[in-house]
This record gives structure tokens, sequence and C-alpha cells, in this order.
């Protein structure tokens, strides 16, 4: 898909040349405070003057002092090419989502494999199933060929063993994901194993899984933006 450089009050920015083709995870640019609408910092409530000037969170928008915005965090769920300036609070989301796409991103688009139960039924298909590159479709590949959109999904549910009523470890081993056929209401039911047998890495099945996991928090955020 293509891209183009463009810039804004926040800084430089590379983004789909289409809003169709937009990842699923990005999150639109917020609108700033009007500066005269913010007269002290808010977050200390400092004063703002000619020596303590007013900067705005690029991924909030709201105003503060330097002292309370002054990190520069890359933020790449709105496309910026370079660290931008965030407010403390924002700069720690932003920090925790980078693992996403500086490592689970890549997981999911590298894909594991799974057996896949579509609907009700009662036969089961072993599919390698990974993001595709531009983010927007989830592709599985066996005997059969499903291609998800990720707008699409509805809910993901992730499938655990491990758990006891005294606490302890669980190990993600599948998932079940509902999503709606593209011009219709009608939703599908997919459910996802990992197998047990030597030819599924069931270690990076559950990598997978987690990933997925993080992936639909985010999906999530963005559509209730």
């Amino acid at each position: 898909d293509a891209k183009k450089l463009v810039r804004s009050p926040s800084g430089l920015r590379m983004v789909p040349e289409h809003r169709a083709a937009r990842s699923p995870f990005g999150l639109d640019e917020p609108p700033w405070v009007p500066d005269k609408e913010c007269p002290r910092c808010m977050q200390c409530d400092t004063k703002f003057d000619f020596i303590t000037r007013k900067h705005h969170c690029r991924r909030c928008g709201k105003c503060f002092c330097d002292k309370c915005c002054s990190k520069k965090v890359p933020l790449p769920r709105m496309c910026f090419v370079d660290p931008v300036r965030q407010c403390a609070e924002c700069a720690l989301v932003s920090q925790k989502e980078t693992e996403f796409y500086d490592r689970q991103l890549k997981v999911l688009m590298n894909g594991a494999t799974f057996f896949v139960t579509l609907g009700a039924s009662d036969k089961s298909e072993l599919m390698v199933c990974r993001l595709s590159n531009n983010q927007r479709y989830l592709i599985l590949d066996g005997d059969s060929h499903y291609e998800i959109e990720i707008i699409q999904i509805s809910t993901v549910q992730i499938l655990t063993e491990g758990f006891t009523p005294g606490g302890g470890n669980t190990r993600a081993i599948g998932m079940i994901l509902q999503y709606k056929v593209p011009g219709s209401e009608e939703v599908t039911q997919m459910k996802f194993t990992a197998g047990e047998d030597f030819s599924c890495n069931k270690k990076l099945s559950a990598a997978w899984l987690a990933a997925m996991h993080k992936a639909t928090k985010l999906l999530y955020e963005s559509r209730d933006q």
C-alpha cells in the first residue's frame, strides 16, 4: 500500500495514501487544547508566562509545562516518523505499546500453526495463521484458505490451561474468534487450538496467542477513539 509523508503541527507522519488502507491498530491525532483555554499546566497547575512555555502532548492533545511534558517517545499508532513529545501518562502507555510494535507484531506476521474448527463443525484443519504485512488481514492457509479482515473481528477469547483456584501460571492453548462476513450481519466463529504433535511448536503458538491478545486490546482502543 502506497504511503505519503505529511507534516502536522505535531510532527512528520508517514501515512497511507488512502484512509481505508490504514492499520486497524492506528489512532487519529487528537485535537490540541487551544492555547487561550490553557493558562496553566494541566498536570501541575504552573502558570504559563514568557519563561514557562506551554507544550502539547502529541497523544492526548492536552497542554503542559516543559517539566510535565518533556519526554519524546515513539508513537507508531499515529504513524510519527520520529519520537514525539508526550506527557508522563501518555509516554508510559506509548512505551508499553512499543513492545507490541517491536516484537509481538513480528510474531503475528511470522505466524503459527493451529488446528482450526469452523463454526459448529466437528472437524478441524491444520492451518498456518498469520497477520498480513499491512496488518489488515488475518490469513489462514491449509487445504482451505481464509482472509479475515481485522476490523470485522467482533470478539476474541483466549483459551488457557493450568489455572488453579490457589493461583499459578496459565498457558495459552487456543482462542475462539468471531467475525462478521463483509456485506452481511452474519457472525462466523472459528476455534484455534494449538496442536499436540511435534509438527506444531507449542511455545511459538503460545507466543502468537499472547500477541493476538495484545493486538485485540489495541483494536478495541482504536474503535473506542
